[in-house]
């Protein structure tokens, strides 16, 4: 126990001889780190979102009314039955104008102006459709589009292909983030590593003389740069959490989009950004005793 106690305490004081390269250190992992991170949960948020909407409504056929549009409820239902026999369609239902109502004073519950100067008249009645393939919703609308019945077609399924683009693209900023930025703190570290052994040359090579072992004098080094690599991780780790939490606190006010990020994909990550951290420390260090310290 003492031995370890002696190892830590050296780590330590090796941090305080070289504190603003150590800063820098720590710095360089943060940076690179916490874009990492981010980068992962802003593509969590995406995915999470695309899948929603997958699992929802495809498309929104809003029918022509009744009353303006002379328009029968007959010819709405023959439509909704038409639908539900084309073989892309995995359901469709009918929305009606006092349904469309109840939809519209639950989504805006918070503000009372705007559910005051609505005439629930006005809001269309539709037929909401979910497809067994998302990829079909152009082909869904063309088809319905010319129908006498309807007035308007619409789907997110453009904005489903955009936001899976962008999934893409947020896992490819991810990795090379965490590859480019990760080499750089290690060699960054290694450069401090062997700033400190230069310092303490006259030191190791007394304790060489009296008999130390090599693993002896590396192991202090190896635990400073594994301190700086996990501190920069630490530190990520928090500002990415207080990020999501921001974002989850505002959740409430849109709500066509969640920003909710699952507890299991937090902390699992976090745990392996924290093992990363140690590890690119562990690695500047070896690279840097490779060179100062052989056998």
């Amino acid at each position: 126990m003492s031995r370890i106690t002696y190892l830590l305490r050296e780590a330590f004081i090796n941090m305080g001889r070289n504190a603003l390269v150590v800063v820098g250190a720590i710095l360089a992992v943060f940076v690179s780190l916490t874009l990492a991170f981010s980068a992962l949960v802003l593509n969590e948020l995406v995915k999470s979102n695309t899948l929603q909407w997958q699992d929802g409504v495809h498309v929104i056929v809003w029918l022509k009314d009744e009353v303006r549009d002379g328009v029968t409820f007959e010819a709405q239902m023959g439509l909704l039955d038409q639908v539900n026999e084309w073989e892309e369609v995995e359901t469709a239902t009918f929305v009606g104008k006092a349904e469309a109502y109840q939809e519209f004073q639950e989504m805006f519950a918070s503000n009372p102006a705007m559910l005051e100067n609505v005439n629930p008249a006005i809001l269309p009645a539709s037929i909401r459709i979910k497809l067994n393939d998302i990829e079909q919703y152009r082909a869904i609308q063309l088809r319905l589009i010319d129908q006498p019945v309807v007035k308007e077609v619409t789907s997110p399924g453009e904005s489903i292909e955009q936001l899976a683009d962008l999934s893409n693209v947020l896992n490819m900023i991810g990795v090379v983030l965490a590859i480019v930025q990760g080499a750089s703190a290690v060699v960054l570290i290694s450069n401090t590593i062997r700033m400190a052994i230069y310092a303490r040359r006259e030191e190791i090579g007394i304790m060489k003389l009296v008999g130390a072992s090599n693993w002896f004098i590396r192991v202090p080094f190896l635990l400073e740069g594994m301190l700086q690599g996990f501190g920069g991780a630490l530190f990520a780790v928090v500002m990415v959490f207080f990020a999501r939490t921001r974002l989850e606190s505002i959740d409430d006010t849109i709500g066509l989009f969640d920003f909710q990020v699952a507890d299991s994909f937090f902390w699992r990550w976090t745990i392996l950004f924290l093992l990363f951290g140690a590890l690119a420390g562990f690695l500047g260090s070896a690279l840097g005793l490779r060179r100062y310290l052989r056998e």
